[in-house]
């Protein structure tokens, strides 16, 4: 096996060289830190924006709000935090020895040896416990599809190894946050989140098709399956009808979610959220450049802006 590469100081290669774990955290929570991608921001809010959606549409469903939907959405964010944490650790130590043979990975923390696979395995138990805590402040059909959440994220490191479409498998672990905030305001599980949940997996494909495709050589250099691999030089093509699916699928959740109130002008509106977030999706298809990692990069980072526009048409929305 070839010899782990580290970067300077245990910095992971591909977090941006200001964050803040390798400028402020203390220098033994650093590797754990890494380890959960927190030097890589991006990753939570991916985690995080679904479940935002879920609670606004579900709000603007039952046309009914509580200080305790301000308690869902902070929640969310720590089990966000919390849960991408373990999962990513999850991730590296079923991937440790793929990753030791990637360029772009082989400086993450059980590669480079700054964590050992039994310590990764605590760090994760503790951050799963941690955000099972929070849940259970939730209601219990709320509990029941947290703890259902499970299953897909255990899957997923395991998808590139069978099938060509990892990113379905992550798309089914990354959404799941729409069905379980909305049923933590609700109470129960109603269509429009079902919907909701299926624009958030159409959109992750859409996003970490990119991302993907900065590993494409290595990944065919050790056997590793993923969309990016499989669409080749027609992933424009691809992207442009997951585009099209990420926005239809919202839109047709957001009009289930608000007819019932009858609130025309609250209805346009909500629906400005996926017609706007379609257009900088449409944007990222014109700066794509499979060639180019740096850009790569950059365009599956602005995806937190991606997720964020829906939110504000929703949030007006709510106000009318």
């Amino acid at each position: 096996m070839q010899e782990p590469a580290q970067a300077p100081d245990g910095q992971v290669a591909d977090a941006p060289k200001d964050n803040w774990v390798d400028l402020y955290a203390p220098a033994a929570t650093r590797p754990y830190l890494r380890l959960s991608r927190a030097d890589r921001p991006i990753g939570t809010w991916l985690l995080l924006l679904p479940c935002w959606w879920g609670l606004a549409l579900s709000m603007l469903y039952t046309q009914q709000a509580s200080w305790f939907d301000l308690w869902i959405a902070i929640g969310c964010a720590l089990g966000a935090w919390l849960m991408r944490g373990a999962g990513c650790t999850w991730n590296d130590i079923t991937d440790r020895d793929f990753d030791g043979r990637v360029e772009r990975t082989r400086s993450r923390p059980i590669p480079s040896g700054q964590v050992t696979v039994r310590g990764a395995v605590i760090w994760m138990c503790a951050q799963a416990v941690l955000a099972f805590g929070i849940l259970l402040t939730f209601n219990l059909a709320a509990i029941g599809l947290g703890i259902l959440a499970l299953l897909p994220v255990a899957i997923y490191p395991f998808a590139k190894r069978f099938t060509w479409w990892p990113q379905v498998f992550l798309g089914l672990a990354f959404n799941w946050g729409a069905l379980l905030a909305w049923t933590a305001h609700s109470g129960q599980l109603d269509a429009p989140a079902v919907v909701l949940y299926a624009a958030g997996i159409a959109w992750t494909l859409f996003y970490d098709t990119i991302y993907a495709h900065q590993d494409t050589e290595d990944d065919a250099l050790i056997g590793i399956k993923s969309t990016a691999r499989l669409f080749g030089d027609k992933t424009p093509a691809w992207l442009r009808r997951f585009l099209m699916a990420t926005v239809g699928l919202m839109g047709v959740a957001v009009i289930f979610a608000v007819m019932p109130a009858a609130n025309l002008l609250a209805l346009v509106v909500a629906l400005g959220g996926p017609w706007a977030m379609g257009w900088h999706m449409a944007w990222q298809l014109r700066g794509l450049d499979t060639d180019d990692n740096a850009k790569l990069l950059q365009l599956f980072r602005a995806n937190r802006d991606t997720g964020m526009i829906p939110l504000v048409f929703f949030g007006i929305a709510l106000l009318l």
